[in-house]
C-alpha cells in the first residue's frame, strides 16, 4: 500500500497555516493593542515579550506557501490569480511591520510615533487582509475548467472583508492574552479587562460567521449539517462554548496561562472551521486535477538524471 502524498502535503500545508496562526496571532496582536497602550514604556515591554520569536514566526507562512506551490501548483496559480491584491497588501502590511519593529528601538522621541504607527498600520494590515484572502477562498472562487474566471475584486465583498474584520478580532484576543502570561502590574490589569470585553466581541464575531457560512453556501451547509458530518461536528460549538466560559473564568481569578490557552482552543476551532468549508467544490478539483500520478513519476525520474549527469559531468 503506497503513501497518498496528496494527503501528506495538504496535512503539511495545514500545519504550517495553523502553526501561523498560532505563532504569530498573538504577534500581530500586540501591534494592534499598540492604540490601547499610550504609555511609552508600556510598549517597549509589549515589543519585548515578542522580540525574541516575532522574525521567525512568518516562516509557518513560507511553509504553507511553499508547500502548496511544490504539491499543487494548479491550486497555487488559481489561489493567486484571484487573491493577489490582498495578498500582495498582506506582504506590505508585514514589511512595514517588520521595518518598524527594527527601526523603533533606534529612532529618537521625536521619530518614535512615525514607527509605532507603522507598526500599529502594518500589524492591522497584515491581519485584515489575511481574514479577507481566507474569507474569499470560503465564499468561493470562479473557475472555468481549471483557470480563474473571475475578476481582480472578487475579494471585495461582504463576506471576505468581514472575516478580515473577524481575524483582527481574534489576533487582539491572543495578542491581549499574550500580555496577561508576560506582563505584571498596571499593563496586566489592563490587559486583564481589555480581554474580557475582546472575548465577548469575538464570540459573536464567530457566531455571525457560523450562521453566515451555511446559510450562504449551501454546498457548506450539506457537508455540516448532513450524516455523518453532523455528528463528527457537533462537539465543536461545545468546546467553543467551554473555551468561553474557561477564559471569562480564568480572568476574573489570578490570570497567567490559562486565558492564552483558551485563546488558542478558540483559534484552533476557528481552523477546524475553516478545514470544513474549506471553499466550492469546484475550486477544490484544483487539488486534484494536477498531473496524473505516472506523469509526476515520469517526471521526477527525467529531473533526477538531468541531476545526475550534471553532477557526474
Amino acid at each position: 500500500m503506497g503513501i497518498d502524498l496528496s494527503l501528506l502535503w495538504i496535512l503539511i500545508i495545514f500545519f504550517g497555516v495553523m502553526m501561523y496562526v498560532v505563532m504569530d496571532g498573538f504577534d500581530l496582536g500586540i501591534g494592534m493593542l499598540f492604540p490601547f497602550v499610550p504609555d511609552r514604556h508600556d510598549r517597549d515591554v509589549m515589543m519585548n515579550t515578542v522580540a525574541p520569536v516575532w522574525d521567525g514566526n512568518e516562516t509557518w507562512l513560507v511553509l504553507g506557501g511553499a508547500g502548496l506551490l511544490a504539491a499543487f501548483p494548479l491550486a497555487y496559480s488559481v489561489v493567486l490569480s484571484a487573491l493577489y491584491l490582498p495578498l500582495m497588501l498582506m506582504l506590505l502590511g508585514l514589511i512595514f511591520r517588520g521595518v518598524a519593529f527594527e527601526f523603533r528601538f533606534k529612532a529618537n522621541d521625536r521619530e518614535r510615533p512615525v514607527w509605532d504607527a507603522a507598526f500599529i498600520g502594518g500589524s492591522l494590515t497584515a491581519s485584515f487582509f489575511q481574514g479577507v484572502a481566507l474569507g474569499a477562498y470560503i465564499d468561493g472562487i470562479r473557475m472555468e475548467g481549471h483557470r480563474f474566471a473571475g475578476g481582480p475584486l472578487d475579494w471585495l465583498a461582504p463576506f471576505p472583508l468581514f472575516c478580515g474584520v473577524g481575524l483582527v478580532v481574534a489576533y487582539t484576543v491572543l495578542g491581549s492574552t499574550w500580555l496577561i502570561m508576560k506582563t505584571e502590574g498596571g499593563l496586566h490589569q489592563r490587559m486583564v479587562q481589555l480581554a474580557g470585553k475582546l472575548g465577548w466581541l469575538l464570540l459573536a464575531v464567530i457566531a455571525a460567521i457560523s450562521l453566515w457560512t451555511p446559510l450562504t453556501h449551501p454546498e457548506i451547509a450539506e457537508r455540516w449539517f448532513s450524516l455523518p458530518n453532523l455528528v463528527l461536528f457537533s462537539p465543536v460549538p461545545l468546546l467553543v462554548a467551554l473555551c468561553v466560559l474557561g477564559l471569562m473564568r480564568a480572568l476574573r481569578r489570578s490570570p497567567n496561562m490559562a486565558p492564552f490557552l483558551y485563546a488558542l482552543g478558540w483559534c484552533s476551532w476557528a481552523i477546524r472551521d475553516w478545514r470544513s468549508a474549506s471553499g466550492p467544490i469546484s475550486f477544490r478539483r484544483a487539488f486534484r486535477s494536477g498531473m496524473p500520478p505516472r506523469r509526476r513519476r515520469a517526471r521526477a525520474l527525467r529531473w533526477w538524471a538531468r541531476c545526475s549527469s550534471s553532477r557526474s559531468s
